[in-house]
Parts: C-alpha cells; sequence; structure tokens
C-alpha cells in the first residue's frame, strides 16, 4: 500500500492511497477460494470447482466484498501509521473503478481530533450557591399537594355550575349527523376550566344545571390525533346529571394518612428531606454552568469543522421545531431554510456550536486522562430507564439497545460526561454562598432558557490562547451536548402520591376511555442542548 500526503492544513487531512493490484487479486482469490468451499455446482464436487469458473458465477459479488475490505484496512493502516483520531466519519472518493490486474487508487478526507491540553489541569474556583430548606417552603409544597387532593361534592339542583366546578355528564358525539367511535360517554365528572375537552367544549357548558340537556357544537383541531376527525366540525348531545362543587383538601393528619404517612408532622418530614435534595440538584446545575463558562473562557482549541456543522444543524433544527410545537411558526415556514436567515442569528448559532463541540472535547479528554469509568450497571439503568418510558413495548427497546452499539454509546456519553463534571468539581475550589430557595431556582431557570434559547445566550467563549501539549492518542468518547442539564425533580413524598403532587390539574374522577372530546396533549417542548 502507498500513502500520499495531499493535504495538512489545521485539523483536515487528505491522502491518496494506492492498492497494489497483486494485492486485490491475491484478496480475490481468498474470497474466491471461501466461496467454493460451500458452493455447489454442479459437475463439480463440494470444494473442487475451478477459480475461473466461480470468477465468471461470483465475480461482482467477490469484487464487492474485497473493495470494501480493502478500504476499510487500508483507512485503518493509514489511521494507525499517521497516527489520526479521526473526529467524524473520513469521506473516501475513488479515483477509478475497481478492475482486474490494475491498482485501486482513492483519497482519503478527514478531520482529525485536536490535541487538548490537559496536563497538570487545575479546576477553576467556583461559587456554590447553596439554599436551605424552610418552613415556608415545606408548608407550601404541601399546599400544593392538597390543592390537588380536591374532591366535587354534590350541589343543589338549582345550581349553575361556574369554572373550577365539575358536572356530572352524559354524552353522544356526531359529525353531519353520524355518532363515531370513542364519541360517547357516561357518567363523565368533568372539570369546568380543566381543559380537558377540546376548544369551546367546556366553555359552552358554563351556566348549565341538573337536569339541562345542551347540544355542543365544535370544532376538531386540525392536528388532533384521529385522521377522521382532524378539522371536522362535531354535534355533541350533552346530558347534565349534576352539578357539583369543590372542597379544598386541609392539611392535617388525615391528609397525611392518604398520603401514605403516619402524621402530618411524617409528611413534613419526607417532604423537607425531598426538597433538600431538589435544592442539591438545583445547586449542581447552577455550579456546572458556572465550570462550563469558566472553562470556555479558559480553553481555546480548533475544533473540527464538520463536528461544529453537525451541532449548528441540531440547534437549528430544534429551534425550527419548537417553534413550530408553541404555535410560533409552521412548517411550510421553514421550507427550503437550513439556517436562519438573519445572519447575525446564524453566527450567533455557530458559536454556541463552536463552544459546545470544544467543551465536549475538553471534558472528554479530561475524562480519559484521569481514566473516569462508565460501568456497564450504569448503561443498563439507563436502558431501564428509556424503556420505562414506551409502556408495552420495554422488550422492543430492550433488544433495541442490546443489538445495537452505536445507540448504547448514545446513552454512555451523558452519563460519562455528568461523571467527568462531578470529577473536576471535586477537585475545584468552592466558596459557599448562601441563597434563598426562589432565587436558586430563579437562577438556574434562567440558565434553561438560556438554553433553550440559544440567541439570548451570554455563554460563547472569550478567545484567550491554551497551551497545547499532545493529548494522549485515545480516541474521544462519542460527544453529547456539553451543556445538557438533568431537569431538577420534584417527586412527591411517596410513589402513590407522585401524579397527585404534580403540578397539572386534577384528572376526572370516572375518566371514560378514548373519549372523543378529549383533547390530545400537546409535546413537551424539548430543551436544547
Amino acid at each position: 500500500m502507498q500513502i500520499e500526503e495531499l493535504l495538512n492544513e489545521g485539523l483536515k487531512r487528505e491522502y491518496k492511497v494506492v492498492v497494489e493490484a497483486s494485492e486485490l487479486d491475491a484478496r480475490l482469490d481468498n474470497v474466491l477460494l471461501e466461496f467454493r468451499a460451500n458452493a455447489k455446482i454442479k459437475g463439480f464436487r463440494p470444494g473442487k470447482a475451478p477459480l475461473s469458473l466461480l470468477k465468471r458465477m461470483h465475480g461482482d459479488r467477490a469484487k464487492g466484498q474485497v473493495l470494501n475490505e480493502a478500504l476499510q484496512e487500508s483507512s485503518a493502516k493509514l489511521f494507525e501509521e499517521k497516527e489520526i483520531r479521526p473526529a467524524m466519519r473520513p469521506e473516501v472518493d475513488m479515483a477509478s473503478e475497481y478492475e482486474d490486474g490494475k491498482d485501486l487508487e482513492f483519497t482519503v478526507k478527514v478531520e482529525i481530533l485536536p490535541q487538548v491540553e490537559v496536563e497538570g489541569f487545575k479546576a477553576p474556583a467556583l461559587e456554590r450557591w447553596v439554599a436551605e430548606v424552610e418552613d415556608k417552603d415545606v408548608d407550601a409544597f404541601i399546599e400544593r399537594i392538597a390543592g390537588q387532593q380536591k374532591s366535587f361534592a354534590k350541589a343543589a339542583k338549582t345550581t349553575k355550575a361556574g369554572e373550577g366546578d365539575a358536572i356530572l355528564i352524559d354524552f353522544v358525539g356526531s359529525v353531519d349527523g353520524v355518532e363515531f367511535e370513542g364519541g360517547k360517554g357516561e357518567d363523565y365528572q368533568l372539570e369546568l376550566g380543566s381543559g380537558t375537552f377540546i376548544p369551546g367544549f367546556e366553555e359552552q357548558l358554563t351556566g348549565v344545571k341538573a337536569g339541562d340537556e345542551k347540544v355542543v357544537k365544535v370544532t376538531f383541531p386540525a392536528e388532533y390525533h384521529s385522521e377522521d376527525l382532524k378539522g371536522k366540525e362535531a354535534e355533541f348531545k350533552v346530558t347534565v346529571k349534576e352539578v357539583r362543587k369543590p372542597s379544598e383538601a386541609k392539611v392535617d393528619d388525615e391528609l397525611a394518612k392518604n398520603l401514605g404517612f403516619e402524621d402530618l408532622a411524617g409528611l413534613k418530614e419526607s417532604v423537607k428531606g425531598q426538597l433538600a435534595n431538589d435544592n442539591n440538584s438545583l445547586t449542581r446545575a447552577h455550579m456546572k454552568r458556572g465550570l462550563l463558562d469558566a472553562l470556555a473562557e479558559e480553553y481555546d482549541f480548533d475544533v473540527p469543522a464538520g463536528m461544529v456543522d453537525l451541532e449548528y444543524r441540531q440547534i437549528w433544527d430544534q429551534i425550527k421545531r419548537d417553534a413550530i410545537q408553541t404555535g410560533e411558526a409552521k412548517a411550510e415556514d421553514f421550507e427550503g431554510q437550513d439556517e436562519p436567515a438573519d445572519a447575525d442569528e446564524a453566527a450567533e448559532f455557530r458559536s454556541i456550536a463552536e463552544r459546545r463541540v470544544r467543551l465536549g472535547l475538553l471534558l472528554s479528554e479530561l475524562g480519559v486522562k484521569n481514566n473516569v469509568q462508565v460501568t456497564q450497571e450504569e448503561v443498563n439503568r439507563r436502558v431501564i430507564e428509556e424503556a420505562r418510558r414506551f409502556p408495552g413495548q420495554e422488550a422492543q427497546v430492550f433488544e433495541f439497545y442490546q443489538k445495537n452499539e452505536e445507540a448504547r454509546a448514545q446513552l454512555r456519553a451523558p452519563i460519562f460526561e455528568e461523571k467527568v463534571v462531578d470529577f473536576v468539581i471535586e477537585m475545584a475550589e468552592l466558596t459557599d454562598k448562601s441563597v434563598s430557595r426562589d432565587e436558586l431556582e430563579a437562577a438556574v431557570r434562567a440558565i434553561d432558557e438560556e438554553d433553550a434559547n440559544p440567541t439570548k445566550s451570554k455563554a460563547a467563549p472569550k478567545k484567550k490562547a491554551a497551551a497545547k501539549k499532545p493529548a494522549a492518542k485515545k480516541a474521544a468518547p462519542k460527544k453529547e451536548a456539553a451543556e445538557k442539564k438533568p431537569a431538577a425533580k420534584k417527586a412527591a413524598p411517596k410513589k402513590e402520591a407522585a401524579e397527585k403532587a404534580a403540578p397539572k390539574k386534577a384528572a376526572a374522577k370516572k375518566p371514560a376511555a378514548k373519549k372523543a372530546p378529549a383533547k390530545k396533549a400537546a409535546p413537551k417542548k424539548a430543551a436544547d442542548k
């Protein structure tokens, strides 16, 4: 094999590779011999067919295998010989077709990973915001739980339903006079103002009383989950059986017992511990951003343009998805728009992408040099978490990750990154600053909003030269978003209370399965990386 360097500029490399015809012929003979061992050809005993015949019968398939093997093995030998760590998949261009008796010539274009100086690394000094759990925080949390434990009691027959009241109804839906599947319900408790049903349904029932019959006319949303009902006008014949008034749960021992605790004191103690854990998560999130900002100021090295381009496209794709999901724009508004129309905005996105790639490579090198490891158990736990997101399809999820090494690497990457961040934070000199929970939450919320709205980001790196020494010759683990932060969790004190404590309106006591009026839940806005 002959190698000629054609380009050596920054992180870009290009080589001409020539594989001699003699080597290709030997490879082809070996492949044909493998074919002959298993080929069944009329007139010949197994393994005795002449190679010339096999070449006529299976030559194209054999040449395809030889070509793939030659390209892969030659590229690997090239990278080993030139001590290259590819940043992304190399680009291979064939100079000519593979022909018998002729040398194979091709070019390899590749971007290499930069040499990142981490020898003698010293963690930056960090400010750690600390929020103590106060009694008022505990009381406010329990009040929210109590607010979601409200029940409804039957009101007088003459009572007119208002927002916040519940009505017990029967309903039958039809489109063009024809009832449709899932459009019928009996003894359904609907809380007015909850947004449970499609827009316009609940509003038309404000002011009804027990015994009323009403025809509700609505139009199904264009994005409704049923293809047959999207954008259709419908009528619902509604019979009101009862009007029910809400009653808030009291914060007392009885509430605590309903949530699985012995008394109110036990509930408060559990909530206090939970809030303390939440505060710790918020503290770490705030401290992580401080660490990344400090590293971005200190380190400046060339990063592969291909990786920046990929990150840039991901940022832009995320922004487009968010705009469509929030109704700020429609999909057709972005047709043919591969990047922002505003040049300044595009430049800022690219600066953010460059920062993320640089921080990802830096954290990766720090992890490799300091032997930060991700255990198989940690990856398995993440697989289980992913499987839980798809009820009823757990087996398929497990099989997917078992067979897809690249997908497992994508799960491993953020685990590795968080462990490196923890490693660096442990090395850092920390100065504690006492703040309130509200201040801490506001600071982390600002970080989340900054990540979700890149054009408002103030985190672009300041250019400051950093010394460069050869890095360890280990390929950096696949880079995940360097600034992605797990959201602080606010689970209920007990598992059985999780849904009750979530910041959502209480569900009706007897939700009918697949009721047509039910509004499709809007997709959650994905945080920008």
